[in-house]
C-alpha cells in the first residue's frame, strides 16, 4: 500500500514540473492518441495560441484542451518549437501562408458557404444594429440593402465545430455573448473586406463564425477570412444577385436559381445550391462546397449536391413588412 501511495505521488511530482505553457508555431492535428490514429472533432492547433503542455515523451506532446473530449490530446514536438516566445505577432504573422486555399491538406475540404438576402435577414431580426434604420433610409435605401452578405464558412459535417477553443469561449457564444469572444487577428485589408460583405461584424457576427467554425478550417483567421470575403465577392458580382436585385417582391424557384449558377458558374453547379427560406422568403443561400484553388467555380463542382427543402420563396424588399 505505501509502495503504490509512493509510486502515484512521484507521477503527480512529474506531471506538476514538467507542465508548462507553449505558444504554438504552427497548425497541426490534436489528436486522442500517441498513434495519432483519432482525432475526434478535427481537432487542431493555431499558431500564436498559447496551450498547457502536460509532459513530453518521444517527440511528442501531451497538450491539455480545454473544452474538448477527450481534453488531453498528443501534437507533434515541432507544433513548438520554431517560435520560443510570446510576443504579439508581426504584421508578416498576419499575412496568409497559403496562396491558395487547399495548399495545405490540414484545410478542410467540405465546407458551405452561407449567404444572408440582407433585407429578409432584418425583417425578423430588426433590433440587430446591422439593421437599424437611420435617417439616411428616409431618403433612399440603406446601405446593405437588396444583396447577398455574408452570413460564414462552415466547415463539413456540421458536428465539427469550437476546434481547440477554450470551454468560456464556447459557453459565451452558445448563449450569444458574442461581444465577450476575442477579436480574430486579421490585417486592415482584410478587416476592411469584411466588413463590405459581412454587415453583421456590427454585432460581432465575425467573432462567432470564428470561434465556431473558422477553429476547425485549418488556417490562421486571416486566411480563413480572406477566403470567405472573396467566395462571397464572386457571388455578388455574379448575375445571381444582379437577378435578386431586380426580381425584388417576387417569388422565385429553385430551378430558376440554379439555372442562374449554370450560367454564371458552370453548367451543373446549381445542383450544389440549398435555398433557405422563413415564413415566406427567401432567405439565404446555402453553397456546398468541396476542393478547389479559391475558384467558386471548381469548388461548387468538387461539392456535395443536395437537395433543397424550400422550393419557392418570395424575394423581399427592402423595408418591414413587405
Amino acid at each position: 500500500m505505501i509502495y503504490r501511495l509512493f509510486f502515484i505521488l512521484s507521477l503527480l511530482t512529474l506531471s506538476l514540473f514538467g507542465r508548462h505553457d507553449a505558444v504554438a508555431a504552427k497548425t497541426c492535428p490534436a489528436f486522442n492518441n500517441m498513434k495519432h490514429t483519432k482525432n475526434t472533432g478535427h481537432v487542431l492547433l493555431h499558431p500564436m495560441e498559447r496551450y498547457t503542455v502536460l509532459r513530453e515523451h518521444k517527440g511528442q506532446m501531451l497538450v491539455l484542451l480545454k473544452g474538448e473530449n477527450p481534453a488531453q490530446r498528443w501534437v507533434d514536438a515541432g507544433c513548438f518549437k520554431e517560435k520560443k516566445h510570446t510576443a504579439e505577432p508581426t504584421k508578416s504573422a498576419l499575412k496568409p501562408k497559403h496562396t491558395k486555399k487547399y495548399e495545405n491538406s490540414s484545410v478542410s475540404k467540405e465546407n458551405i458557404l452561407a449567404l444572408s438576402w440582407h433585407n429578409a435577414f432584418c425583417e425578423t431580426h430588426r433590433k440587430k444594429k446591422e439593421c437599424q434604420r437611420g435617417w439616411r433610409s428616409l431618403f433612399g435605401k440603406q446601405k446593405g440593402t437588396d444583396r447577398f452578405v455574408l452570413h460564414g464558412l462552415w466547415p463539413q459535417p456540421k458536428s465539427r465545430v469550437y476546434c481547440g477553443v477554450e470551454r468560456r469561449y464556447i459557453t459565451a457564444d452558445r448563449y450569444g455573448q458574442w461581444n465577450k469572444l476575442p477579436e480574430p487577428k486579421l490585417s486592415e485589408e482584410t478587416k476592411s473586406g469584411l466588413k463590405e460583405v459581412m454587415p453583421g461584424t456590427d454585432s460581432n457576427l465575425h467573432r462567432h463564425e470564428w470561434i465556431k467554425h473558422g477553429t476547425c478550417y485549418g488556417t490562421d483567421a486571416e486566411c480563413y477570412f480572406k477566403n470567405a470575403v472573396a467566395l462571397a465577392k464572386e457571388v455578388e458580382r455574379s448575375e445571381v444577385a444582379h437577378f435578386f436585385q431586380t426580381h425584388t417582391g417576387r417569388r422565385v424557384g429553385i430551378e430558376k436559381v440554379r439555372a442562374l449558377f449554370d450560367r454564371s458558374f458552370g453548367k451543373g453547379t446549381g445542383e450544389h445550391l440549398e435555398l433557405r427560406c422563413r415564413n415566406g422568403l427567401i432567405t439565404e443561400l446555402w453553397l456546398h462546397l468541396g476542393e478547389g484553388d479559391s475558384d467558386l467555380a471548381k469548388m461548387l463542382k468538387t461539392g456535395k449536391r443536395v437537395q433543397s427543402r424550400c422550393r419557392y420563396g418570395i424575394v423581399d424588399g427592402v423595408g418591414y413588412g413587405r
